[in-house]
Parts: structure tokens; C-alpha cells; sequence
């Protein structure tokens, strides 16, 4: 594990009182590799009416990444070309450094987004304890699970260094969900890096029942829900295919 922290811990970023401009752009960079997961950004892609009301102290750096989270840069990049995991598991990885804990965890961005919208979601995060106890106002979201925190299970360092893939890769060069599998059938993710899409590898002789709402469906017309039970190697396929027919997933438990 030491040589694969090694590769993504660095010190926390920090905008300190009395910064330089040289601090400011440090700050600035750090905000937009993180939350745009390394992509690249033109000059013309940045944000200047934001970081000028951070240069000028009018916002605080976890204002500065709301903003990039809810500009129609961030959204084009990851909400409008991405599947609802895909999207919410970057979330996680952008906003709080880490993977999602589990089905619930997703299960609760998903009824957010459903219910209150994209703005509710991104502040959700934001706006979370998880997010102000380790960043606070002024430290730039960071990876960090990859070492040691109460409360934190070995398979979220596993799952957290999946999603960071690689030093050199980006959020944009893949579409897949790189979690589903592992957090719905809640089995250890193996950790893959610098790959092009992530889950778990080997074979299992598991079997797992999906219960859906289908699209349109409603807490009376209860006749819209489904079920569908698939081996583990069917799952994620299984799964992608009911997000893109418009369903939501009720539940996935192991067939005993």
C-alpha cells in the first residue's frame, strides 16, 4: 500500500491568509486538477469571474469548488455524457476524496438528484460534515482514504485508489462505472490501477437479485416493479442496462 499512496498523497493545499499570487494560482491549479479530475483545461475553460472573487477573499476555496462544481464546465464533463453511478461515484471522488462507503451512500445522491436537482447535489457534498471536517473553507479536496481513518474500511482504500486509476490519467477517458459491481454486491474491490475501467476481477459462483422501479413507475402503480436475478459476471451489465432504460434500483441482495 505505501508505494501506491506514494503516488497520489501529497501535502494538502491551502489557501492561507496574506497568500502571494504565486499561492493563489498554486490553489487555483489544485481546484481544477482535482475537481476536474486531471482534465485538461484551455484557458478560455477557466473561470476567471470566480477565481477573481477568491483573489480578492470575497469567496473561500470550498466556495471556489461549488462554483466549478456547478458550472456548465463540470457538467458538460461528467453529468451529460456520464450513466447515474458513473456520475455519482466522481462526485465522490472529486468533492470528498474518497469512494462511495457503500449501496446506501449512492442510493441517497441518486434520490437527491431525482428529487432536488443537479445544484442540490453537487451542495450535498459540499455542504456535507464529511466534507468540512477534512477540508474545511480553505483546503482543496485531496485523495483522503489512503491512509489511516476512523471509520474507514480497508475496501474503501481499495475502492478509492480504482477510482484515482492513475498520476497521469483522466475522469473524461472513461465512461464506465468503475464501483458498481463491487458495491452492489458489496464483495472487495481488487485494486486496479492506471486502467481504463475498473471492478472486480475472477470468477464467483454468486448469484444476486435486483429489484427495480421501472421507469414511470409510482409508490401505487406498484405492478411497474421488477425483478431480475444474474450470476456475478452478469451484474454489472445487468445494472448499466437498467439505468438506461430508465429504471432505479430498489435493492441487490445475494440469493442464498
Amino acid at each position: 500500500m505505501a508505494s501506491l499512496t506514494a503516488t497520489f498523497i501529497n501535502e494538502p493545499v491551502e489557501l492561507r491568509p496574506n497568500a502571494t499570487e504565486d499561492d493563489l494560482q498554486l490553489v487555483i491549479r489544485a481546484v481544477y486538477k482535482q475537481v476536474l479530475g486531471n482534465a485538461h483545461l484551455l484557458d478560455s475553460q477557466r473561470l476567471d469571474s470566480a477565481e477573481s472573487m477568491l483573489r480578492n477573499g470575497d469567496i473561500t476555496v470550498r466556495e471556489f469548488v461549488r462554483i466549478v462544481g456547478q458550472s456548465e464546465l463540470y457538467k458538460s464533463l461528467f453529468f451529460d455524457v456520464n450513466p447515474a453511478y458513473r456520475f455519482i461515484e466522481l462526485n465522490f471522488k472529486h468533492f470528498l476524496g474518497r469512494a462511495p462507503l457503500d449501496q446506501g451512500e449512492i442510493s441517497q445522491h441518486v434520490q437527491t438528484y431525482n428529487g432536488e436537482g443537479y445544484a442540490a447535489e453537487i451542495d450535498s457534498y459540499l455542504d456535507s460534515d464529511d466534507y468540512l471536517k477534512q477540508f474545511g473553507e480553505n483546503i482543496v479536496p485531496y485523495p483522503c482514504c489512503l491512509n489511516t481513518q476512523t471509520g474507514m474500511t480497508t475496501n474503501v482504500f481499495n475502492r478509492t485508489v480504482s477510482l484515482l486509476g492513475g498520476f497521469a490519467t483522466s475522469d473524461v477517458n472513461s465512461n464506465d462505472a468503475q464501483l458498481i459491481a463491487s458495491i452492489g454486491s458489496n464483495l472487495p474491490q481488487k485494486i486496479k490501477v492506471a486502467a481504463s475501467t475498473g471492478g472486480i476481477t475472477g470468477s464467483t459462483n454468486k448469484r444476486f437479485r435486483i429489484a427495480v422501479a421501472k421507469a414511470g413507475s409510482t409508490p401505487v402503480n406498484k405492478r411497474s416493479n421488477a425483478t431480475y436475478e444474474v450470476g456475478y459476471e452478469q451484474l454489472s451489465s445487468r445494472i448499466q442496462s437498467i439505468h438506461r432504460t430508465g429504471g432505479k434500483i430498489l435493492s441487490i441482495t445475494e440469493v442464498v
